[in-house]
């Protein structure tokens, strides 16, 4: 099965080859035609084809995203449940793809009344996986999944490969034909919005997503391919790859996020086939939140502003009302209450009162 996963990823590069490379990813108002030519971009429909140049070229650094069957909703089952005021913490374990498990917390409204919105919560870099944002990390403002549950979401929080009760998966993925972990999280996340949609208390077409930090940017990758993430919130998730650690990027290609960075794309910023502002570029025209502190030691704000600036154009072809709320506050790398507070306001202004 490996050598068989491992020949169809071969394929998908090769197909992949043929997707041009911008070298401004900071000008998201042209595509290149298919004699490299530049072509302005006018309209949402002109637009789709830098799109999905983008996404392209995303899988060129993170592998290609599966073509597995989603045809039914991932098998899962319930480990241990726990009561809260207001809400049931089930801990879960459901299966991404046969074989391959993936634990999370699932919170379930007590006084559920008819279908509710529901927020995908991912957790930020720790040994403790998605039990930080169910409060129990040694951090403190990094609880938005049991805070948003206790608004009345129904919320799932996954582990990361690598974290919580998934410790041993990351070494398993690329033994399962994956080239990055960063795509496994991807797939792991889609997995768990066909989960969300399956359940009796979710309005599937209500779903947002959270994070801080690696939740942060994992928000952002899996809101790029998965358009039925509606609201995206992503707290000290990304700067523009030149500004990330005066442009090397090799704490972007350990064995937890893209290997290809650094053994493909020498980690150097102007050899990567992707950067961040294609990323929110790729987002819209869905409601995007985010939380960049001034003195984040590990994304620079002044690249986050760059990137936000090349979005705001690409959302201004959808709507003169860009729905894209960027704020900074005189923080280090945090999500501190007023920004989670705003935060939390922004999701329930586009996915209504839970």
């Amino acid at each position: 099965m490996t050598a068989f996963i491992t020949l169809l990823t071969v394929m998908a590069f090769a197909e992949l080859d043929t997707v041009p490379f911008y070298a401004d990813k900071s000008d998201l108002l042209y595509y290149l035609n298919e004699d490299g030519e530049h072509v302005t971009i006018d309209t949402v429909e002109q637009w789709s084809i830098r799109r999905d140049h983008i996404l392209k070229n995303m899988q060129k650094v993170m592998g290609p995203l599966p073509e597995a069957d989603r045809s039914q909703a991932p098998e899962w089952t319930e480990l241990e449940s726990e009561e809260f005021p207001g809400t049931v913490r089930k801990l879960i374990c459901y299966q991404s793809a046969p074989g391959s498990p993936v634990h999370a917390f699932l919170y379930l409204p007590k006084d559920a009344d008819g279908k509710r919105p529901a927020i995908l919560s991912l957790h930020p870099t720790s040994p403790l996986g998605k039990r930080v944002v169910a409060g129990e990390g040694e951090k403190t403002n990094r609880n938005y999944g049991q805070e948003l549950a206790e608004k009345g979401y129904v919320v799932l929080a996954p582990d990361y490969p690598g974290f919580g009760d998934d410790v041993e998966s990351r070494t398993l993925l690329y033994e399962q034909g994956y080239v990055s972990c960063t795509m496994k999280g991807i797939w792991n996340h889609i997995r768990a919005v066909d989960l969300l949609q399956s359940l009796e208390e979710v309005d599937g077409e209500r779903i947002g997503c959270i994070g801080h930090s690696l939740g942060g940017h994992n928000t952002l990758f899996v809101g790029a391919f998965d358009e039925r993430i509606r609201v995206l919130v992503t707290s000290c998730g990304f700067t523009a790859f030149p500004h990330y650690k005066n442009g090397n990027l090799k704490g972007w290609s350990h064995d937890g996020y893209m290997p290809l960075i650094t053994t493909e794309y020498k980690h150097d910023p102007e050899r990567m086939p992707f950067d961040f502002p294609e990323v929110l570029g790729a987002l819209a025209p869905r409601p995007l939140f985010i939380n960049a502190p001034l003195h984040d030691d590990n994304f620079e704000p002044v690249g986050v502003k760059e990137s936000v600036s090349a979005a705001k154009k690409i959302y201004a072809l959808f709507s003169p009302d860009r729905l894209i709320e960027d704020h900074y506050p005189n923080a280090e790398h945090d999500f501190p209450k007023t920004e989670r507070m705003a935060a939390y306001e922004f999701l329930e202004k586009h996915l209504g009162c839970p």
